[in-house]
């Protein structure tokens, strides 16, 4: 379910639904498993484990998955110089989930150097207790904290979080939540050349949507977002009781549920050697139709790439910035030149 990236390190570092963590040298093919979360979670639905990534010196590892009760953990586990994981992982925060479905998953390390993490609404279906509109709720939040080593504290909330001091123009949110108004953001990264934080968010029974926030003196890095839900499913007005505030960030493309799927599984910007016409680009699928796309903001492109995967879990990029799509059947497939 997903491949992270740990620097310094030309390994691939490999995530299973069942709870472990595989380590492969594409030089050598050796595997080796460096964690094993199977007595703490089980792969059942959305549950499992289903996130994994490293901080900026390599020398911890974080994974997000739902415990037994079905209730969502970040954990810290230290990392050796030799990419083994060390000691026994540690709770960075813990969130109660309501529902066995939506619980986002991700985890990425910013250009700044905080942890975010993407959590989705808590599940059922339209978001029956309107927690994503609602920021004082980590759940339908993109979460940003300071992690630290120390398990009695595990994070400090960085002081530009909106919420910090309590309130942000005026609305009440917790101090954890950097952004709002996500439905499931089951896949989120950062562009390694411009810093842009691109997600993909799982729609309801419409459109499957993207967001793209950029940096700029509108948006730097502390600022709140509210991307919608459940006011809006995608573009299209949703829950009529949820209020429109009138500054949401829009989504940068939406697709309908049909031919194209059902569930999007982003997220990565090509920042390969062999695919020169990618550069920039971000590349994305969709679970149910197997397809693959290929977007460019600026010329308005939304190629078509390949199609025929079969349960097509997360596209990422690996060590070599190369794009790698991942398949719940066990591949992993590398996006090459045709011909």
């Amino acid at each position: 379910v997903d491949l992270a990236i740990r620097p310094g390190d030309a390994a691939w570092y490999v995530a299973e639904q069942g709870g472990l963590v595989i380590r492969y040298d594409p030089s050598t093919g050796e595997s080796v498993e460096v964690l094993d979360l199977t007595a703490s979670t089980s792969a059942s639905g959305e549950r499992g484990l289903l996130g994994l990534a490293f901080a900026p010196d390599g020398l911890a590892a974080y994974v997000n998955f739902t415990d037994n009760d079905g209730d969502t953990h970040v954990q810290r586990i230290d990392v050796a110089t030799d990419g083994s994981f060390t000691g026994s992982p540690t709770d960075v925060l813990v969130v109660e989930q309501p529902y066995g479905n939506h619980n986002g998953g991700a985890v990425a390390f910013g250009p700044d150097g905080f942890l975010y993490i993407p959590l989705g609404d808590g599940g059922s279906a339209n978001d029956p207790e309107r927690r994503a509109s609602d920021p004082t709720s980590l759940l339908g939040s993109i979460l940003r904290i300071a992690p630290t080593a120390d398990p009695a504290n595990p994070y400090e909330i960085p002081a530009d979080n909106p919420f910090a001091a309590g309130q942000f123009n005026g609305i009440d949110g917790a101090p954890e939540v950097w952004a709002w108004g996500v439905r499931n953001p089951w896949r989120i990264t950062f562009d390694s050349a411009t810093a842009d934080l691109w997600i993909a968010d799982v729609g309801q029974n419409r459109l499957e949507e993207i967001n793209w926030v950029q940096p700029s003196a509108d948006h730097p890095a502390g600022y709140g977002l509210n991307f919608g839900w459940s006011a809006f499913e995608g573009t299209d007005r949703f829950n009529d009781d949820v209020e429109d505030p009138g500054n949401l960030v829009a989504p940068v493309l939406t697709y309908q549920h049909g031919d194209d799927g059902c569930s999007v599984s982003g997220a990565a910007v090509y920042r390969g050697t062999t695919l020169a016409s990618l550069t920039g680009d971000f590349i994305y699928g969709d679970y149910c139709s197997g397809r693959v796309w290929s977007l460019d903001l600026a010329s308005g492109r939304n190629d078509l790439l390949l199609e025929g995967f079969d349960g097509l879990t997360a596209v990422r990029n690996g060590p070599d910035g190369e794009v790698y799509l991942l398949q719940a059947g066990g591949s992993i497939s590398r996006l090459v030149a045709a011909g």
